[in-house]
């Protein structure tokens, strides 16, 4: 078995550290990250990513609410699981378990790609009562077609071949191949995203998590459940995205009444790593929207 990142190793530089801690729950030690006062806002990286993918947006978020990032169960530096607690069902289970552990009522959740089917599965489950989900290129529509049957197919198999991640690991140790990887989302990150990426990529243990997740991940029911979110869902897409076209959102859009859509030019899928002011301003003015909603309501 593969090493996993280490934290006294891996993780001497990584973002934030100084606002980390390890929490047990549900069989699972998390690395978890805290910042901030206010309402709480929980962060929720997509698939293969990790904590560090909110180097730069929290901080931003953190003078108006009490944010908490996490690593995903076997990403970053969150210990693996076993496998059926890789699904969309068994994940939301985990982490809510999370939540309660460490006491906390998320107000608002914001979800990076897969991400943000994971905040929409907490509240639909009545997991969280979260008062909006943000989701950033949110990856809510399954693959269609040949697609949708060959691709999860894929995953799974090379997830039950522990030399297929070896395998990608290896090839990672270019870092032509990680600024490719990258690039192929329609995003361009610095020398330091990029660095970092590698560094999660180059790690067996890591990349068995993420394709244990897409093996595993399935939204069919929950793409059938979104129109209960209503005005509770923002979807915000990057113009460039390759991963989850803009068109998945607008789909969406038209899909959930009530919800709201936000299109952003010249970023692609990691737009809140491109573009953290701009995504911490859209974020920043639906919690102001909030408040003044409230106080018209005793007004």
């Amino acid at each position: 078995m593969s090493r996993a990142l280490d934290w006294n190793v891996d993780g001497l530089d990584w973002p934030h550290r100084e606002h980390s801690s390890f929490v047990q729950a549900a069989g699972i030690r998390w690395h978890v990250q805290r910042m901030g006062h206010g309402p709480v806002l929980l962060l929720i990286h997509g698939t293969g990513a990790a904590s560090h993918s909110w180097r730069d947006l929290m901080p931003l978020l953190a003078p108006a609410f009490s944010c908490v990032a996490v690593d995903l169960p076997g990403h970053g530096f969150t210990s693996m699981p076993p496998g059926q607690f890789m699904s969309l069902d068994g994940m939301a289970d985990v982490l809510s378990a999370l939540l309660e552990r460490l006491c906390l009522r998320p107000t608002v959740i914001v979800g990076h790609s897969a991400g943000a089917a994971l905040a929409a599965q907490l509240c639909l489950c009545e997991q969280v009562d979260a008062e909006a989900i943000v989701a950033l290129n949110g990856a809510f529509v399954f693959f269609a077609g040949l697609a949708g049957l060959v691709l999860p197919q894929a995953a799974r198999a090379m997830a039950l071949n522990s030399i297929a991640a070896r395998l990608f690991a290896w090839r990672a140790a270019d870092a032509m191949a990680v600024r490719r990887l990258v690039g192929s989302t329609g995003s361009k990150l610095d020398a330091r995203g990029e660095a970092l990426y590698a560094r999660l990529v180059r790690n067996p243990v890591h990349v068995a998590a993420a394709l244990g997740m897409m093996a595993r991940w399935n939204v069919a029911p929950l793409h059938a459940r979104l129109p209960a979110l209503g005005s509770r869902l923002h979807l915000v897409t990057g113009a460039s995205d390759r991963a989850v076209p803009p068109s998945q959102s607008r789909r969406v859009q038209r899909w959930v009444a009530g919800a709201s859509l936000l299109e952003l030019d010249g970023v692609g899928h990691l737009a809140h790593e491109e573009m953290p002011q701009r995504v911490a301003s859209s974020i920043l003015a639906l919690e102001r929207r909030s408040r003044f909603d409230e106080a018209a309501r005793y007004a």
